[in-house]
């Protein structure tokens, strides 16, 4: 504490004009096994510093931030298989300290050797705020299941945090606050964040030329993603003896500066290679238009004819998927039909929005709710267990599947 001590009075010796206040955050994205990314944001432009340390010791390094509202700070030097802890802080009212600091808890990834792993995963967080016929405020139902759902979720035990897509109603970052970051503090103070884009990344005009800095402007100057040739689009991520990889779909939902699906573009070809380089591991695939269901707005044709034969051909386990509000999952399947050793595709479709009705039936579906939900998986060598809960914490469904 000597250190930060120090740190805070050579602050304080400099001009600032306003005391400040964590407004979004800490959050947490883009783990490695020896990196990670901590993000907040304040309500004024000031300088920011953080501890951290494997846990419990967190206040092993300091960091400072340069000054802004947007703060980022890059964790360098941390090791696989380690729980971290960090402190992040910010100035008091009167300027002469700092106030109780932020703090949360991370996971580095683990390495190859390790067989465990724990993961969150949940869709389409974004539903607008409700208003009576003459302006007046009516219940709220889809803040109260965000509220509902990350009270379950902040109890379990898991390593990083899934998002099919569709994180705000409107792809607004003013509307991120009220519909996730809010909601799920709790979640992503300690849960590194993975986003499968969906069309409301891409904003309402994604079929318009002129939409391109929608995306850059609401969605990527807020999230980092795991590197790849494409990011933040599409991307993939080891941790222990499992690959998840997350494609973007959105241009068969008419985005049209996202990234080509057909048979010779580059993200089909960037799957292969990612798919058939990981060898004997664990294949999840995340996205957000369904490949396969029997919701409201059905499964994507043009996704189903160019991916899921590769995803047969090269042995993908299980696909998380968004798009549909409602949560649906399909027998294996191979080639259109149910196969012990098949492909099965589990729609995450709503956290927040009015879940749909099943209106497409499907011979492929083996179980459908129509309820908000969130879902909780665990891999242990070679098993993959799955449970899904509804906002009351009621158990949905358990999937089960075997390497």
């Amino acid at each position: 504490m000597k250190k930060l001590s120090l740190f805070i009075c050579l602050l304080l010796s400099a001009p600032l004009l306003f005391s400040a206040r964590i407004i979004r955050g800490p959050y947490i994205e883009d783990p490695t096994q020896t990196t990670m990314i901590l993000k907040w944001q304040t309500d004024v432009s000031t300088p920011g510093w953080l501890e951290y340390g494997p846990a419990p010791r967190c206040n092993q390094i300091m960091t400072v931030v340069p000054e802004g509202t947007q703060h980022k700070a890059v964790l360098y030097g941390l090791v696989p298989n380690q729980d971290f802890c960090y402190r992040v802080y910010v100035y008091n009212e009167a300027r002469d300290g700092a106030q109780e600091p932020a703090e949360g808890t991370f996971r580095t990834l683990y390495s190859a050797e390790r067989k465990t792993v724990n993961f969150l995963a949940l869709g389409a967080t974004g539903a607008d705020k409700p208003v009576g016929e003459n302006g007046e405020a009516v219940p709220d139902d889809a803040a109260a299941a965000r509220a509902n759902l990350a009270e379950l979720m902040k109890k379990e035990k898991s390593d990083f945090l899934i998002h099919t897509g569709n994180i705000t109603h409107s792809g607004l970052n003013e509307d991120a606050d009220r519909e996730f970051f809010t909601p799920f503090k709790d979640v992503l103070v300690k849960n590194p964040l993975f986003v499968a884009l969906g069309p409301n990344e891409y904003g309402p005009d994604r079929e318009n030329r002129e939409s391109k800095a929608f995306l850059r402007a609401n969605y990527s100057r807020y999230h980092d993603m795991s590197w790849s040739r494409a990011t933040p689009k599409y991307y993939s991520f080891d941790s222990a003896n499992a690959r998840f990889v997350f494609l973007d779909t959105n241009v068969a939902e008419g985005a049209v500066w996202a990234p080509e699906i057909g048979e010779k573009s580059t993200q089909t070809e960037w799957l292969k290679s990612t798919l058939a380089s990981a060898g004997e591991k664990w294949k999840i695939v995340v996205i957000n238009a369904p490949a396969y269901s029997s919701g409201a707005r059905g499964a994507n044709n043009e996704v189903f004819l160019n991916w899921v034969k590769i995803f047969e051909d090269y042995g993908v386990n299980l696909v998380l998927q968004g798009g549909d509000a409602n949560y649906e999952r399909t027998f294996p399947m191979f080639r259109g039909e149910a196969r012990p050793r098949g492909v099965t595709y589990v729609t995450l479709g709503t956290a927040a929005p009015q879940p749909g009705k099943r209106e497409n039936p499907d011979p492929s579906t083996a179980r459908f709710v129509s309820a908000r939900h969130y879902a909780a998986g665990k891999i242990v060598d070679r098993k993959l267990t799955l449970k899904v809960y509804n906002e009351k914490g009621k158990e949905l469904d358990k999937l089960e599947i075997y390497l």
